[in-house]
């Protein structure tokens, strides 16, 4: 890379909480830098937004609409090499499509769209364009995770059985969304014209399920799930239990929740094998516990010696000093800016990447579709479609 590559966003603006995570993500090892951007759908907020952020008036839009006819007149040297959409779920789709047609480059916070229809022709859309598509399922960043994943690669946890993989918060668990402008979290994310057919199973389930995924590279075959509304007037679940039967035999727990007073953000998951177990819990990044059935758990922590070169490649900074979400995230954004650098300079794509794709959308958009058909069924066992 021989400049720092130029970025814009859609949504992110101000009271949104994920671009700004994204912002800094995007700016953490300094190879990116924001140029424009249509922050908000009311164009008012999304000019204050711009400000707020020292992005000049000239490259600061009313709209995403606006924006990509603008920013896809400049020169070469002035262009933006990617776009990064961080808006609510109804809202990732038509914003993706005009980038991508009009040749940019797109990082699009999960889940991948609105509904599995709009991902599947997403995913044609990429495919077409021939331009980078990142999908920010950001736990995968995570150098435990890597280290997890490659030790279920290596053979270290033999042939996996079992696989429980929760994540329960308990933000929800009154009803926050008819608190107004200062629930707006809340308001989108159980709104199911702008969210989908999943409330938490779809904000949340679907890191859960992209996570075991990512680690033990098993598919799912069939699938029972019960969604529930706790709390009264929520138009969305807000719980929810996925019982899992994956390709090759082994056997899945999901449970996914954000009524569950007390917890905060505690997704973790342990993967039972024929030699060895793990178990790795988000809100302790730093460290992966591996189980064995005749001599004592070892704990192994990020920084040292002893990881495997991927989990080595995402350190940044010594042992003992912890690294988490934030840098998980700018994980997913270092590995991207190697395959955008690429793409804007005209050579081929590292062989090496590591970071979610359109695939990894689609199959995240099938899951959410199979849970809530399992539901309305009365939690019947349903075939996991072809995504």
């Amino acid at each position: 890379m021989n400049r720092k590559l130029r970025f814009g966003m859609i949504g992110g603006g101000r009271g949104a909480f994920i671009g700004a995570v994204h912002r800094i993500a995007a700016h953490m090892d300094g190879q990116a830098r924001l140029v424009a951007g249509a922050f908000s759908s009311d164009p008012a907020r999304a000019k204050a937004s711009a400000a707020d952020l020292f992005v000049k008036p000239e490259r600061a839009y009313g709209s995403y609409q606006e924006m990509v006819k603008a920013e896809a007149k400049l020169p070469a040297d002035q262009r933006l090499d990617f776009v990064v959409i961080v808006t609510p779920n109804h809202q990732h789709f038509p914003p993706a499509k005009l980038f991508l047609e009009a040749g940019f480059n797109v990082v699009l916070d999960k889940p991948a769209t609105f509904d599995l229809a709009e991902a599947k022709q997403l995913r044609k859309i990429v495919q077409k364009s021939g331009k980078v598509f990142v999908l920010t399922h950001n736990y995968t960043g995570n150098i435990m995770v890597k280290q997890a994943r490659e030790l279920v690669r290596n053979g270290t946890v033999g042939d996996i059985r079992k696989v429980v993989v929760e994540y329960p918060q308990g933000w929800l668990s009154t009803f926050l969304e008819g608190q107004g402008e200062a629930a707006k979290q809340a308001a989108w994310r159980t709104d199911p014209k702008r969210s989908g057919a999943a409330g938490c199973m779809g904000d949340i389930g679907t890191h859960a399920e992209n996570l075991a995924r990512y680690i033990t590279g098993l598919e799912i075959d069939s699938l029972c799930a019960d969604l529930t509304t706790f709390v009264k007037g929520r138009k969305l679940d807000d719980d929810g239990n996925v019982l899992l039967r994956y390709k090759g035999g082994a056997k899945g727990v999901l449970h996914s929740s954000q009524i569950c007073i007390g917890d905060e953000n505690m997704l973790n998951i342990r993967v039972y094998g024929t030699k060895a177990g793990l178990e790795w819990r988000q809100e302790f990044p730093n460290e992966l516990v591996v189980k064995y059935a005749d001599k004592p758990r070892e704990i192994w922590r990020r920084g040292n010696g002893y990881l495997c070169e991927q989990a080595k490649k995402f350190t940044r900074i010594p042992a003992g000093h912890p690294e988490g979400y934030l840098e998980a995230f700018a994980n997913i954004y270092q590995e991207a800016f190697r395959a955008i650098d690429a793409e804007v300079h005209g050579r081929k794509p590292p062989k090496d990447l590591d970071f979610p794709t359109i695939e990894d959308g689609v199959y995240g958009m099938a899951f959410i579709e199979t849970v809530v058909k399992s539901s309305k069924l009365g939690a019947k066992w349903v075939k996991f479609p072809k995504a």
